[in-house]
This record gives C-alpha cells, sequence and structure tokens, in this order.
C-alpha cells in the first residue's frame, strides 16, 4: 500500500493499492441513523475486501450493530477527541486508544465521520499506512481526499468514499438484520393490538426538541386514520420519550398500544418491521424502516430530505414542512406549524399503494456472495462536482 504524498481527488477518484488491505478502521462515531445510512457502503467495503479485518471506531451504543453486520470484524469504543461533540474529550482516554490504534497495526483508515475538518486528524492519529475521507481542497492530511458536498444524500457520500477503493456502489440499502428471537418478542409486544384494520406505529420523538412534529398533531392523525382506515394505533420510543407518547395517547379518543421503552433496539426494529406503515419525525426509526422494507411517511423541518430522507421514495413519502411553508419560515417553526392534510394525504396513499417490498435482509440473503475481485467499478454518480 503506497504511502506516497496526500492528494486532492479528482475525477475519477482512485486511491492507489499496492497490496490488499488486511486490516481497515472506519471511523464513524455517530448516531443510530447516521450509521444505518452508512451501511450500504460498509457492505460494499466488505465485498470489495472480504479477507480484510474491518474495525468500526463508533459510539458505545454501536457495539450491537457490529455484532449484526457480516461486513463488520471489530469494534473499538470512541473516547472522544479535542473538537468533536459527540463524546467529551478525555485526553488521557483518547492517548490510550491511539496507542493502541497504531499497535493494531492499521493498514487503511476511512474517515467517514463528516466533512473532514476535525475528524481527518483522528484519521491521521491512528497510525494507518494510507487514509481516505473527505476534506477541504487545502487538506493534505490524508492520503486521499475528495471533495465534500454538503446536500449529497448521506448513503450516496459514503458509497463514494469506498467507490475511490474500487468498491461496487450500485447497492443502496440499509441494512439492520434482526434475530428469530426479536421477532418473536415483537409479536408478543403487539398482540395486544387487536383488530383487522393496518397497523400502523407513530413515532413523536427526535433527539433534537426542534425535529418533533407536535404531539396533538401526531393525535389528531391517529384519530383520523383510525376512523377512515380502522387503524390500528402503535406509539413507539425510548425510555426518555415516554412523555411524549404519553401526550399523543392522553389527545387521543381511539385506543393505542403505547410501547415507548418497551424494547431495546433490536427488538424495537422488529416492532418496526412488523407495522404496515411508519409515521415518523427525521430520526432513527426511519431508517430502521428503510432497512425492513416497512412502508413510512417521514416528517422534515430543520433536517433536510435531500440528504437524509430514505432513498426509494417509493415505499418511503415525505412531508417537507419547509416547502409547505412561508419561504421566510423557520424550518423548525415549519414543523410545528405543519397541518395534518398533507400527512394524512401521505399516509392513505402509502396504505392504498402496492403492498410492502422485501427488506434488504431478506433481498440479500437471496443473492449469491461476490468474488473477490480487485477490478475497480465504474464511479458513482453524484451531485458534487470534482
Amino acid at each position: 500500500m503506497t504511502t506516497s504524498e496526500p492528494v486532492v481527488a479528482t475525477s475519477p477518484p482512485a486511491l492507489p493499492l499496492d497490496r490488499e488491505p488486511r486490516r481497515i478502521a472506519v471511523f464513524r462515531a455517530l448516531f443510530l441513523g447516521d450509521l444505518l445510512c452508512a451501511t450500504p457502503a460498509l457492505r460494499a467495503l466488505r465485498r470489495r475486501f472480504p479477507a480484510a479485518e474491518i474495525t468500526l471506531i463508533g459510539l458505545p451504543w454501536a457495539a450491537d450493530l457490529v455484532a449484526r453486520l457480516p461486513s463488520l470484524d471489530r469494534f473499538e469504543s470512541f473516547p472522544g477527541f479535542p473538537g468533536l461533540p459527540e463524546v467529551p474529550d478525555r485526553p488521557e482516554a483518547t492517548e490510550a486508544f491511539l496507542t493502541r490504534a497504531r499497535a493494531h497495526g492499521y493498514d487503511l483508515a476511512l474517515q467517514m465521520h463528516g466533512s473532514g475538518q476535525v475528524s481527518n486528524g483522528v484519521a491521521v492519529a491512528l497510525g494507518a499506512r494510507a487514509t481516505l475521507g473527505y476534506g477541504a481542497e487545502s487538506d493534505r492530511r490524508l492520503t486521499l481526499i475528495l471533495p465534500w458536498c454538503d446536500d449529497e444524500h448521506e448513503t450516496r457520500r459514503w458509497l463514494r468514499l469506498v467507490a475511490a477503493l474500487g468498491a461496487s456502489t450500485d447497492d443502496a440499502r440499509p441494512e439492520w438484520p434482526r434475530t428469530a428471537a426479536e421477532d418473536t418478542h415483537a409479536a408478543d409486544l403487539l398482540a395486544p393490538a387487536t383488530g383487522a384494520g393496518p397497523l400502523i406505529g407513530f413515532h413523536p420523538g427526535a433527539k433534537e426538541p426542534a425535529r418533533r412534529w407536535p404531539p396533538a398533531c401526531f393525535a389528531d392523525l391517529a384519530d383520523t386514520l383510525a376512523d377512515r382506515r380502522g387503524v390500528r394505533v402503535v406509539l413507539t420510543g425510548v425510555p426518555s420519550e415516554r412523555d411524549l407518547t404519553a401526550a399523543v395517547r392522553g389527545a387521543m379518543r381511539a385506543p393505542a398500544l403505547d410501547l415507548a421503552g418497551a424494547t431495546d433496539l433490536g427488538a424495537f426494529a422488529a416492532v418496526v418491521a412488523r407495522l404496515d406503515l411508519l409515521v415518523t419525525n427525521d430520526t432513527g426509526a426511519s431508517h430502521l424502516a428503510a432497512a425492513a422494507g416497512t412502508p413510512s411517511v417521514v416528517l422534515f423541518g430543520p433536517s433536510r430530505p435531500a440528504r437524509w430522507a430514505p432513498l426509494d421514495r417509493a415505499r418511503h413519502r415525505v412531508v417537507d414542512a419547509l416547502a409547505l411553508a412561508d419561504p421566510a419560515a423557520d424550518r423548525a417553526a415549519a414543523l410545528a406549524a405543519l397541518p395534518v392534510a398533507p400527512v394524512l394525504g401521505a399516509c392513505l396513499a402509502s396504505l392504498d399503494a402496492a403492498p410492502r417490498f422485501p427488506g434488504a435482509e431478506e433481498i440479500a440473503a437471496s443473492l449469491p456472495r461476490p468474488e473477490r475481485s480487485a477490478a475497480a467499478t465504474a464511479p458513482l454518480e453524484h451531485r458534487c462536482a470534482v
């Protein structure tokens, strides 16, 4: 593997390799939706380097994802780094972590944490023989720098990165494998939601309050769907969102099964997989629905659907509050003022559409494993100029 002077990618970008990397580090210490958007790139990386040991450096919760994904072999918990907000900086822990990383002997480090201003420093500090990531044209810290584009879709962004290694980029489906025990547990949890109507989940939470549609609006939507279509209502959320689901339930006339705090992440994914439709704010739940093949209606305000909405717009419908508001409206205010009518229309259109499609894990199980190959494929089409 070359250790020549760093270069800024032009077209087509490619990282020259003089041998197959044996140990690869991927730095992405972010949250559920961020990681799910990157699973197609991780899968492409595994298919490009089937014999390599691939380590994810991430937040502690991501150990669960690593245990599930065949594209990953090891997990290292990220202890923090100066300038990155996801983890409080602890200099002694960071230095110990970097010492272990350098001793592990990574051949290749991929910076998949962001635009590179700070995170490229983490990739360099790992001590890998070669490094790849995004950055400014003037950034010479990595072996290969690709140009960052703010409005590029998060899934296509990271597929474009691994395309520089010759990975195939034609499979953009997110992935969250489930266990049989989780599916059984989800069926038991949903058993009280009796009736013949469609089973619809409503997820009123989001990590940032500005990305939450008001609980009263979720309640109005759920009651209207119960009146018109006889839907069975399931409320979902993490333990800290129990107040939100209680507010929705308290404002409803129709009965609702409240599962907030009743599931761990695996069981929650299995619950989502059994729904006929999920109505959710832009948060990790929408990406779990995309991975499971569950149709969804995703509500956007401060965040942008061009970057974060599921790519399959036939199965996953977007309601962009900002596009429906006054052009001068604040993004969070636009979501708070989003009326029920357009969301109801999207839900009815989804319920009237064709039956749901299989999810990524169902399709992937039917596909043959690709043969190991070092041949580069055509670069991913993207909106960024290079």
